[in-house]
């Protein structure tokens, strides 16, 4: 069974994710949908993706609950320095930021978090010297940056998967 169907619960779901965006649940959906599961699970297992686990679910649960929060916080920033564009002189840049984690999740996840956050954007990760770029909108100070993404994000995505 496993030849046939590599992953029958992510299968499952995306079968009920296709009923839901085309809202029908008719025989012939459901027939697509699981055909089109079916490939895409044979295609995602080609790939042969890198095993991973949670680690520490409710580490997860409180680093969703503060990454939410802080985009929270930096959209009002963001909509701040749109309407007040004279008030202060605001220095956007980019900046290095030297990694321990090297997880491939733990960095796809870290990637997710700032680049979902506004006025941040993930350019680069070199993994020959295992650092970031990052391109900051509003860069007051490195030293903040750093430790924010340090000790904020990555010093828990790192007790989540490694």
């Amino acid at each position: 069974m496993k030849r046939w169907l590599p992953s029958p619960l992510l299968t499952a779901a995306l079968v009920a994710m296709w009923l839901l965006l085309t809202e029908s649940v008719a025989l012939g959906s459901i027939l697509m949908g699981a055909i089109l599961a079916t490939v895409t699970v044979w295609g995602f297992k080609a790939l042969d993706p890198p095993g991973g686990r949670l680690k520490r679910p409710r580490a997860a649960f409180a680093l969703a609950a503060l990454v939410f929060a802080d985009i929270a916080r930096s959209n009002l920033a963001v909509v701040k320095i749109i309407l007040n564009p004279r008030k202060t002189e605001r220095v956007s840049g980019f900046l290095h930021i030297p990694l321990d984690m090297r997880a491939p999740y733990g960095l796809a996840t870290l990637a997710c978090i700032i680049t979902g956050t506004p006025g941040t954007i993930w350019v680069e990760y070199n993994s020959a010297n295992n650092t970031i770029l990052l391109h900051i909108l509003d860069l007051v100070d490195e030293s903040t940056w750093i430790d924010t993404i340090k000790g904020r994000y990555e010093k828990r995505l790192m007790e989540i998967f490694e």
